[in-house]
């Protein structure tokens, strides 16, 4: 198998590496990274990606009319954003209704 170098490292730097080629006994006695460093691995995963939200959304299918699918889309990008503020606003007012 070639090996392909990385273009930040130099030519002569990547070519004065020599890996040998594992064998059976090499594979038998390897261990997942978590048992060897676990302190490294964790870090890793806590450095990695965004932090989980408190609240995310859902994902559902919802059937609208077409007439007000395409007044939301034609208010430009965030359309679908907007709607969840709509569908918001219309909880708060009918819990405020409720309540009196």
């Amino acid at each position: 198998m070639k090996k392909r170098k990385p273009k930040q490292i130099p030519k002569e730097d990547w070519e004065a590496v020599d890996s040998p080629a594992w064998n059976k006994k090499d594979f038998t006695r390897a261990r997942p990274a978590s048992e060897v460093v676990p302190h490294i691995v964790e870090t890793y995963r806590r450095t990695r990606g965004r932090p989980p939200k408190i609240d995310p959304k859902v994902s559902t299918t919802v059937r609208f009319d077409a007439d007000i699918i395409k007044a939301f889309r034609a208010t430009g990008p965030g359309w679908q954003t907007r709607v969840n503020e709509v569908l918001r606003d219309w909880l708060k007012k009918r819990a405020k209704s409720r309540a009196a």
